[in-house]
């Protein structure tokens, strides 16, 4: 068993708080939460309406995965939370599962929260694994 290993990347979206971008021990990754931020430029908007959101958080995702030598074929789970969770649960699945073949979908818990940084609608952190 080897100790942690913590990752952050000058690729990945500047994080919004003290984090790494990712945590690896033993071949299992934890991927931190990803913002639907820019990550060419932290300091503009976030995209507009849920859909918008869930692609850059998406594509935040596999920014951090890329950079770990991972895809989304390497994703075990994720969890996912929602500020707006009546209105938008419905549009960001759609967006979410169009990221991955229908029969290899990750487990996955989805919450609805008061609350996110910069006020956003949608973060998404994952769990995957690196093949043996």
């Amino acid at each position: 068993m080897s100790g942690p290993i913590f990752h952050s990347f000058s690729a990945a979206p500047t994080p919004v708080a003290p984090f790494s971008h990712a945590v690896e021990c033993d071949g299992w990754v934890q991927l931190t939460g990803q913002m639907p931020t820019d990550p060419d430029d932290d300091a503009s908007p976030l995209p507009e309406g849920a859909a918008a959101q869930t692609r850059r958080v998406m594509d935040n995702l596999i920014i951090v995965l890329g950079e770990l030598g991972l895809s989304l074929d390497n994703v075990i789970s994720a969890r996912v939370y929602i500020t707006e969770f009546e209105r938008d649960y419905d549009i960001m699945n759609e967006t979410y599962k169009s990221y991955f073949p229908t029969d290899r979908l990750p487990a996955r818990t989805c919450v609805g929260v008061t609350g996110l940084a910069r006020n956003a609608l949608v973060e998404i952190d994952m769990v995957a694994k690196r093949p043996a």
